[in-house]
């Protein structure tokens, strides 16, 4: 990406790097509980609700041409089964490592002389701006990676029935007779028959069933 617009460094995923220092080889480490953003998840999928804590905890390395970010974020995701429609919650942990580059050093960590020729590699990068380096986008990324695109409450959930949309894992037998359609329109006709003999024996005259015994 190109440079950040100014960063505000009240914003809890906005990291300071003055502490830390320019020269290579220069460690710190931090932890930070911070509230989950908007969207921080697979949309309409599984994500980590708005406001929930997420755990930070980052290694930052002073190397020549910025500094490396490695680090792990920890929620409780929420979301729902793909396969029996309930809500499931689960325990995130993501992984990620990005270098955030000084704006006036090239790939070598040397002191840029001119702006680079080649606009996409830059637009790829992300920078430090005046200390600060904003976490946020590498955040969503390691989370969208590190969830699952269909989430299940268990590997052997068995889903819904077909028919009636019962939850099979309660009630593992349940099933339905099946009727071959082909079948099901004669047992229609034959049920009509019979009552339509049921109609002429009770419309019969009296007396009919005397004579024919004698």
């Amino acid at each position: 990406m190109a440079l950040n617009a100014r960063l505000d460094h009240r914003n809890p995923l906005v990291f300071d790097t003055h502490e830390l220092g320019r020269r290579p080889g220069a460690l710190q480490r931090l932890t930070r509980e911070i509230d989950a953003p908007k969207d921080l998840g697979i949309q309409g999928v599984i994500g980590v609700p708005e406001g929930a804590p997420v755990v930070l905890e980052l290694r930052l390395e002073s190397v020549m041409e910025g500094v490396l970010v490695t680090g792990t974020a920890r929620a409780q995701a929420e979301g729902e089964c793909v396969r029996c429609l309930e809500p499931l919650e689960l325990v995130l942990e993501a992984d990620f490592q990005e270098m955030f580059s000084y704006p006036d050093a090239d790939d070598r960590g040397r002191v840029k002389a001119e702006p680079a020729d080649d606009a996409e590699e830059e637009e790829d990068r992300l920078f430090i701006e005046d200390g600060l380096f904003d976490l946020e986008p590498v955040l969503r990324d390691a989370v969208v990676l590190a969830l699952p695109m269909q989430p299940v409450c268990q590997d052997d959930c068995l889903g819904l029935c077909s028919e009636c949309g019962a939850r099979l894992t309660d009630d593992p037998d349940h099933h339905h007779d099946a009727v071959d359609i082909r079948w099901a329109a004669l047992q229609g006709l034959a049920g009509s028959l019979e009552d339509g003999e049921k109609d002429e024996m009770s419309g019969a005259e009296p007396g009919v069933d005397e004579k024919q015994e004698k």
